[in-house]
């Protein structure tokens, strides 16, 4: 069993005197740090400034700049030889973040991913198949370590080559994965080319899906080809990786586990805090990581804290699916659009394949959006007159949710490059 009761339904006023406790020799450790030494010298904190959880708005934000700008040992809180691992972002939006941790880091991170996949429904009888990228990204190894600490059988396949993907699967019996969502869409077409029906000769009963973000129908989609449970999950680098929030059997909402994460939902205009049930840009303090604490990260996600308390029994908050990032919001003519908000509407168009590409040019001093979408094979290769009736839908279903109307082009399945890892879901050729 790895069912941690006495944490997972704490009493809540026992989990917020907790926190506090953590919250407090997290500061003192943290001070040790180059940038939170010189911060809290600054602006007078210590430890003993904190008297209640809300006490901890009286700390500086730190910020994804704070970071690169501290490359590379600024945060650290420990000498460089407690350090065991080092796991790095991607650097696509400027020099990437690099986040270190020691061996009990691992540890804490590595429970904390048994718990999640526990939570699920994983067993130390399942195989679980771990089809995401190893190495600086974290997503490969967190799960892989959480699945080895329950007992279950691991194998750790990587991404891509998916025929390969396919034959271990059947030739192991897999009956658990770790997916990127579009991969797994992606991965049923090659079902069809093979002949083969993921529902009837595979034993894969759970997913989990994460690494980018993706909507409640694309889950269902997903869900209906294979017919497992897939589950949703986060987690991000700069906290330890994946495994910060994970659905419960219920899928209503992510349980964020509050003995490992302090978390605020600021305003990102004001960046004063909000209600639970309202909408907002989630902060987030370590409690347990000693390697390189961080307090009050701007994680730039937005999403919301459901009101009320889970049928699971879990005490743990939860966090609803996150709508987008704030530094993913496109604005086109006066218009804020998120990528999500195409995605959702274009899983519920009959016909529609399971990719696409948002272009944005300029032209002149109008800026002009082009979707490409790829449609199922069945429409692409049918009547002339059938496919310009499903873009005329598209445009339509489109212009309603954005109240711009975009320029829409079809292709055929599995045409638009996919990247290495996430999908590739936006070209901004516009100049400044």
């Amino acid at each position: 069993m790895y069912w941690e009761k006495d944490i997972e339904t704490i009493d809540r006023r026992k989990l917020e005197e907790l926190q506090l406790s953590r919250l407090k020799d997290t500061l003192a450790h943290a001070q040790r740090s180059y940038y939170y030494g010189k911060i809290f010298q600054e602006k007078g904190i210590n430890a003993d400034s904190i008297r209640s959880l809300s006490d901890v708005q009286k700390i500086p934000f730190t910020t994804k700049d704070d970071l690169r700008e501290n490359w590379p040992y600024g945060f650290i809180a420990v000498s460089k030889d407690e350090l065991v691992r080092m796991h790095s972002s991607s650097g696509t939006t400027g020099r990437a973040t690099v986040i270190f941790h020691t061996a009990n880091d691992v540890a804490v991170w590595t429970n904390l991913l048994a718990r999640c996949m526990f939570m699920a429904g994983m067993r130390k009888s399942d195989v679980f198949q771990n089809m995401m990228t190893y190495g600086l990204f974290t997503g490969g190894l967190g799960f892989h370590y959480g699945a080895e600490k329950i007992g279950a059988l691991v194998i750790p396949a990587g991404a891509g080559n998916s025929k390969r993907q396919i034959q271990l699967m059947r030739d192991f019996a897999t009956t658990a994965v770790h997916v990127i969502p579009s991969y797994a869409l992606h991965l049923s077409t090659v079902f069809e080319e093979l002949k083969l029906d993921p529902r009837k000769d595979t034993s894969v009963k759970i997913a989990f899906l994460g690494a980018e973000p993706h909507t409640e129908k694309m889950r269902r989609k997903i869900e209906e080809i294979y017919g497992y449970k897939a589950f949703n999950s986060y987690g991000l680098s700069e906290m330890n990786g994946p495994g910060v929030a994970f659905e419960c059997p219920y899928q209503d909402g992510m349980h964020i586990w509050e003995d490992s994460f302090l978390v605020e939902i600021v305003d990102p205009k004001t960046l004063q805090p909000v209600a639970d049930g309202e909408e907002g840009e989630l902060v987030m303090t370590s409690l347990q990581k000693k390697g390189m604490p961080l307090i009050r990260y701007r994680t730039k996600d937005l999403t919301r804290i459901i009101p009320g308390t889970c049928a699971c029994g879990r005490t743990h908050r939860r966090l609803e699916r996150f709508k987008g990032r704030t530094d993913d919001m496109l604005i086109l003519k006066g218009v804020n659009i998120f990528p999500m908000q195409i995605e959702k509407k274009l899983m519920d168009i009959e016909g529609v394949g399971t990719n696409f590409l948002i272009i944005l040019n300029r032209e002149g001093y109008n800026d002009n959006m082009t979707v490409k979408v790829e449609v199922s094979r069945d429409y692409f290769s049918g009547d002339i007159k059938q496919l310009e009736k499903l873009r005329k839908k598209i445009v339509e279903e489109l212009k309603g949710e954005l109240l711009i109307t975009p320029k829409i082009e079809l292709v055929e399945s599995d045409s638009i490059p996919k990247g290495d890892g996430k999908a590739v879901r936006v070209i901004d050729n516009r100049k400044d």
